[in-house]
């Protein structure tokens, strides 16, 4: 009886001591999802740049800029004598409106208000926020962003729906310079 219950005891030992195995998945995925999913953005993402470049094509008034993050831009109101722009955490204060691409205004700047932001902080949609580094203290400038850099794939719940590029007129009111990183400048 002893010789039975050692072996049953070396047995519950030698099987506890296994490393647990990890299970396996019912279902593996592919990466084509993920395949199709990038060709599909990729495809909507021409699309907008086309209806864009159809913007501009006909805006034969305005002399359009592309910037380096993917949105196209001319000046309303330049200041040539004005040196300095934003740089990150300067808080500027600012007013804009958003349009979509036929110039119909969605959200007037007088309804939007005047805006406090703190440069390259999030309370701003992804452009905006770069659109915003552009400009100096009295500037405006007009914007197009596409949706992958305005409201992207969900809108903002309320009046823009999703995909859906974007129009603003921008105007930088103020800078408050970030006095934390003056004497990094020296």
């Amino acid at each position: 009886m002893k010789r039975n219950v050692f072996i049953i005891c070396l047995g519950f030992l030698i099987f506890a001591c296994k490393q647990p195995e990890p299970r396996k998945p019912v279902q593996q995925k592919t990466s084509s999802f993920i395949d199709e999913s990038v060709e599909r953005s990729k495809k909507l993402l021409d699309a907008e740049i086309a209806a864009i470049q159809a913007v501009i094509q006909k805006d034969t008034l305005n002399n359009y800029q592309s910037s380096d993050t993917g949105f196209w831009y001319f000046y309303e109101e330049q200041k040539d004598t004005m040196a300095y722009s934003p740089k990150t955490n300067d808080v500027v204060m600012l007013t804009y409106n958003v349009m979509n691409l036929k110039g119909d205004t969605i959200y007037k700047r007088k309804d939007i208000g005047l805006v406090q932001h703190a440069v390259d902080k999030s309370q701003l949609f992804p452009g905006l926020r770069n659109a915003v580094k552009l400009l100096k203290e009295g500037e405006q400038a007009t914007f197009i962003f596409p949706s992958s850099l305005a409201y992207g794939y969900k809108g903002d719940n309320d009046k823009i729906l999703p995909r859906t590029p974007i129009k603003t007129s921008l105007t930088l009111v103020e800078i408050k310079k970030d006095t934390t990183n003056l004497n990094r400048l020296k």
